[in-house]
């Protein structure tokens, strides 16, 4: 700062030249950066959601069996709450050009994994035909981040996830019929405000997952008011871990520069802890 620089023992050189008058572009310099960091945390906020949006659109094409809206009503029902979240058209039309690509090449499942600041676990799953290209994308996209792959793994665990939207008053009927699959289950409400929608989320053994929503489909397709959102299998952080602002912001955007790469899938890190998730 310039007012740094003048002698403590010369007070009169504020007013020799135009320091005297600092005291206002200081106010809008401050005044700038709250702007900056406000605008810095809204953008964050966006990238998060968008995101997030993508990889919801991208589970529904996998796990409702076509990336075609007309014949996948989980798809159809993840671009609706893409737009209602404001998700921008192009982001969503991307989303199900990937979703497309990934269905319709038969590619291999792989998937890498990474560290950053020495503690963030980071797990790349990507679908491809040419695994020395992706693997060469996903080297170069962590080098410019300061990445690098390492084995982290154990600091995840994979489980399946169910995310249901239904009228608080079917709870308690959806979870008896949810035990009435004789599957073990953790649950938790949810309710997401931007939307008005609420519901029931559920994480289970990744083996139980398929037994568990074949049972629910059963109650939610004589409740014209309950409609499953996700269903997948994530991997799972095993334990809460702290970082700094700015770390959050580098792991995000080493996050959203992998998900543009059109052979990754999803990206799962350790920041991303879920008490139903990690729950033991």
């Amino acid at each position: 700062m310039l007012r740094s620089r003048l002698p403590t023992a010369r007070p009169r050189a504020s007013y020799a030249r135009s320091f005297s008058r600092s005291s206002t572009p200081f106010s809008g310099h401050n005044k700038w950066s709250k702007i900056k960091q406000r605008k810095g945390a809204e953008d964050a906020k966006k990238s998060i959601l968008y995101g997030k949006a993508a990889n919801d659109i991208l589970a529904a094409a996998r796990n409702g069996g076509s990336p075609i809206l007309e014949e996948n009503s989980m798809l159809a029902t993840a671009v609706r709450r893409a737009k209602d979240a404001g998700v921008p058209k192009e982001n969503i039309e991307n989303a199900l050009l990937k979703a497309s690509k990934s269905k319709n090449d038969n590619g291999q499942a792989v998937s890498y994994e990474a560290m950053m600041y020495g503690s963030v676990g980071i797990i790349i799953e990507c679908r491809t035909n040419n695994i020395n290209r992706t693997i060469s994308n996903v080297r170069e996209i962590l080098n410019r981040h300061g990445a690098r792959q390492a084995p982290v793994k154990f600091m995840f665990r994979q489980r399946g996830y169910l995310k249901i939207a239904l009228d608080p008053s079917d709870i308690e009927d959806l979870f008896n019929a949810a035990e009435s699959t004789q599957c073990a289950f953790d649950f938790d409400e949810w309710e997401d405000d931007s939307s008005s929608s609420r519901g029931i989320e559920l994480a289970c053994s990744p083996d139980e997952l398929f037994k568990l929503d074949d049972g629910l489909r059963q109650y939610i397709q004589q409740n014209a008011n309950a409609e499953i959102l996700v269903r997948e299998v994530r991997w799972a952080p095993l334990e809460e871990q702290e970082s700094t602002d700015d770390e959050k912001d580098s792991v995000s955007n080493l996050v959203e520069a992998l998900e543009e790469d059109e052979d990754v899938t999803r990206v799962s890190t350790s920041l991303e802890y879920s008490s139903l998730l990690g729950n033991a």
